[in-house]
C-alpha cells in the first residue's frame, strides 16, 4: 500500500505558513510520510518517491497544479490542489481548509474527478524526438518577430485543411476555460472527454474552432516557417520547418480530489469568470445558486 504523500510548491510561497504547518501536522500524527520538493522539479528525479506516493498536494495557483498534473497523471496518483495564488478556477482547497481537507482524504471521505490529459509528440526528420503530457493545452505558434505562419492541419489521417495563423491551440475541457477561452475558444464542461482545435487570429475568418474526439490524433506540420511549441505554460520548444506535431488524448485520466460536490462547474464560472452575471446588474438582481 502507497503511504506517502507529496508536496508541489510554488517557490515563492512562504512554506512556513501556519496553515501549511497544520497541513503537515496532520499527516504526521496520521503516521503519513511527506516529500516536498518545488514545482518545476523534474520528474526522472521523482521517480523513487512517486512509487510510494498515494496523494500529490499542490501549493500554489492553477500553474502549480498544471505541473502537478505532470506527476501525477501518468503515475495514476491523485491530486489535491490548494489555492495560494489568486484565481485558482482549477484548485480545491484554499489555505485555511488545507487541514480538515487532509483529515477528509485520510478517512476517505473524498470523490475523484476525472480529467481528460493531452499529450504532444514531436516528430523531426520521420523521428519521434520528444514526449510532453499536460492538462490544459498544446500551442503551436509563431516566435517573436515572425508573422503569420502556415500550418496544415490533420485529423485521423484526414486533411482539414492548411492554415495562414499566430498559432494554432489544441485544449482540453480544462484548459477550455484558460489560455483557449482567451483566443475565442469554446467553454467545455469537465466531463466532456474532447478536445477543441482553436485557430490563434487565423487570416481567414471563415477557420473557426472546432472539437473532436480525444482519440483522434491531431497532427500540425510547420509548412514553411519556424515555430514555437508549449505545453500548459512550460518551457517553449523551438520548431523547425517541416516539424510535425501529433496531439492526442494521453491514455490516462488525471484523478483530482475532489471535497466539494461534483454540481458546481457553472457556480465557478459565474464565482471566477464572471459568467452569465450582467455588467450592470439590476438593483434586485441576485446571484443563483
Amino acid at each position: 500500500m502507497k503511504t506517502a504523500v507529496g508536496i508541489l510548491f510554488h517557490p515563492r510561497i512562504d512554506r512556513r505558513l501556519a496553515h501549511l504547518e497544520e497541513g503537515r501536522a496532520v499527516l504526521e500524527a496520521a503516521g503519513v510520510q511527506v516529500w516536498e520538493v518545488p514545482r518545476d522539479h523534474r520528474p526522472r528525479a521523482l521517480a523513487r518517491q512517486l512509487a510510494d506516493t498515494r496523494l500529490i498536494l499542490t501549493l500554489g495557483g492553477d500553474g502549480t497544479l498544471l505541473f502537478g498534473a505532470r506527476l501525477a497523471g501518468p503515475a495514476s496518483i491523485p491530486v489535491l490542489g490548494v489555492n495560494l495564488g489568486r484565481l485558482g478556477f482549477l484548485t480545491e482547497l484554499e489555505a485555511s481548509g488545507l487541514a480538515q481537507g487532509l483529515q477528509r482524504f485520510l478517512k476517505g471521505d473524498y470523490w475523484l474527478d476525472e480529467r481528460t490529459l493531452i499529450e504532444a509528440v514531436l516528430e523531426r526528420g520521420g523521428r519521434r524526438v520528444a514526449t510532453w503530457v499536460g492538462l490544459n493545452e498544446v500551442v503551436v505558434e509563431r516566435p517573436s518577430g515572425v508573422g503569420l505562419i502556415r500550418l496544415a492541419i490533420s485529423v485521423a489521417g484526414q486533411d482539414v485543411g492548411t492554415i495562414d495563423a499566430d498559432g494554432v491551440m489544441v485544449a482540453t475541457a480544462s484548459g477550455s476555460t484558460a489560455y483557449a477561452l482567451a483566443v475565442g475558444g469554446p467553454i467545455l464542461e469537465p466531463t466532456v472527454p474532447d478536445l477543441v482545435m482553436v485557430p490563434m487570429n487565423p487570416f481567414a475568418l471563415t477557420v473557426r474552432p472546432i472539437v473532436f474526439p480525444a482519440n483522434q490524433a491531431l497532427t500540425i506540420e510547420l509548412v514553411r516557417s519556424r515555430g514555437m511549441l508549449n505545453v500548459d505554460g512550460g518551457a517553449p520548444r523551438r520548431l523547425q520547418p517541416g516539424d510535425r506535431v501529433l496531439v492526442d488524448g494521453y491514455p490516462k485520466k488525471l484523478q483530482m480530489v475532489r471535497l466539494t460536490p461534483p454540481q458546481r462547474f457553472y457556480r465557478l464560472l459565474r464565482e471566477k469568470l464572471g459568467w452569465g452575471l450582467p455588467l450592470v446588474p439590476t438593483p434586485d438582481y441576485q446571484d443563483p445558486d
